[in-house]
C-alpha cells in the first residue's frame, strides 16, 4: 500500500475518463510513455490489471471500475477534509442501481430503502430500457438491475436472475366509475373501459389470455408502457387500469382509487439481476439478503 499515492491514481482516474492513454496524455501534459509506466506501477501495487485494450481504446476491467469508485471516493473525502473535519479518512461506498423506466417507483423505493439515509452508502439511481440497462450491467457501470422482465439465460449467460416478490393484479379505478355493487369480473370487463399495459408486456399476455377465456373483447381506453401513466389515467378516471395494487398504493389508502376486481392467476413478478463477479459490490449482496429476509414489502 506504500506504493500508493492520489498522484497514481489521478493519472489512472485521467486515463479511465479519457479511455485512451495519449488523450490523458494531453489532458495531463505528460509524454505517453511515463503515463504507461506509472499506470504499470498502479496495477503491480494493486495486483490486477485496471484496463483493457479494445480496439484503439482502453476501457476498465472490474477490478479497474471498483478501483475507480475507491478513487473517485477518496478524492472526495480529500476535498471535503477541510470543510467536514469530522469526515476525515471516511469513504461512502456507491451503489449503481438500474431499474426499467416502467416499473413501479413504489417498489423500487421498497428495494433501497434499506440503505436510504445510511451515511456511509450513496445510491446511484438510473432509468432505462431493459437492453440498455443489461448492457449497462455487463459493462459493469451497474451493479444491480431491477425489472420485472426476466432475461433469457442460457450456460453461456453472465445473468443471476434474483426473484424478489410477486404482486397481485387488479382492475382500479375511481369510486365512481366502480360503483358501490360489486359485479362479477365478466360484467365490469363488458361495462367499462380498461387502461392496459402495451401488448409486448408478460402482463398485457396474460390479460389478453384471461378475456379470451371469459370470451369478452374489452374497450381498450388507453394503453401505456409506463407504470406511472396508468396510475394517472386510472386517476382521471378514463376506464378501468389493469395494474398491480403496489403502483396506486397511496390512491388506494387515500381512497381515490379503489380496487374493482382481482384478477385471479394474473400476477406482477419482479426481480433483480446482477452480473457474475470476481469483485461483487457487498451492498448488493446485503440488498439481496435483507429482501429474502423479509420480502420485499409491495
Amino acid at each position: 500500500m506504500s506504493l500508493l499515492n492520489l498522484h497514481h491514481l489521478r493519472l489512472f482516474r485521467a486515463v479511465a475518463t479519457e479511455g485512451t492513454l495519449t488523450g490523458a496524455a494531453t489532458r495531463l501534459n505528460l509524454s505517453q510513455s511515463a503515463l504507461s509506466t506509472q499506470i504499470r506501477a498502479l496495477e503491480a501495487a494493486l495486483g490486477h490489471d485496471l484496463f483493457e485494450r479494445r480496439g484503439r481504446g482502453l476501457v476498465l476491467t472490474e477490478a479497474g471500475r471498483i478501483a475507480l469508485d475507491h478513487a473517485e471516493a477518496i478524492f472526495r473525502t480529500a476535498e471535503d477534509l477541510t470543510a467536514t473535519l469530522r469526515e476525515t479518512g471516511f469513504v461512502r461506498r456507491g451503489l449503481r442501481i438500474g431499474a426499467l423506466a416502467t416499473l413501479s417507483r413504489n417498489f423500487q423505493m421498497a428495494f433501497v430503502r434499506p440503505l436510504v439515509g445510511r451515511s456511509d452508502v450513496e445510491v446511484i439511481l438510473r432509468s432505462g430500457s431493459q437492453a440498455e440497462l443489461l448492457n449497462a450491467l455487463d459493462g459493469l457501470a451497474l451493479d444491480i438491475v431491477l425489472t420485472n422482465l426476466a432475461p433469457a439465460r442460457d450456460s453461456a449467460s453472465p445473468w443471476l436472475i434474483h426473484r424478489l416478490a410477486e404482486q397481485p393484479v387488479s382492475l382500479i379505478g375511481t369510486p365512481t366509475r366502480c360503483g358501490s355493487d360489486r359485479p362479477s369480473l365478466a360484467t365490469l370487463l363488458g361495462r367499462e373501459p380498461v387502461i392496459l399495459p402495451v401488448p409486448d408486456t408478460a402482463l398485457r399476455a396474460a390479460f389478453d389470455a384471461l378475456t379470451a377465456r371469459l370470451g369478452i373483447t374489452p374497450m381498450v381506453a388507453a394503453e401505456a408502457d409506463d407504470m406511472a401513466m396508468l396510475r394517472l389515467l386510472a386517476r382521471e378516471d378514463a376506464g378501468l387500469a389493469v395494474i398491480p395494487p403496489i403502483v396506486v398504493r397511496d390512491e388506494l389508502e387515500a381512497g381515490i382509487l379503489v380496487e374493482a376486481a382481482r384478477l385471479d392467476n394474473i400476477r406482477e413478478t419482479f426481480f433483480a439481476i446482477t452480473r457474475e463477479r470476481r469483485f461483487p459490490n457487498p451492498l448488493v449482496a446485503e440488498l439481496l439478503a435483507k429482501g429474502a429476509q423479509h420480502d420485499v414489502p409491495v
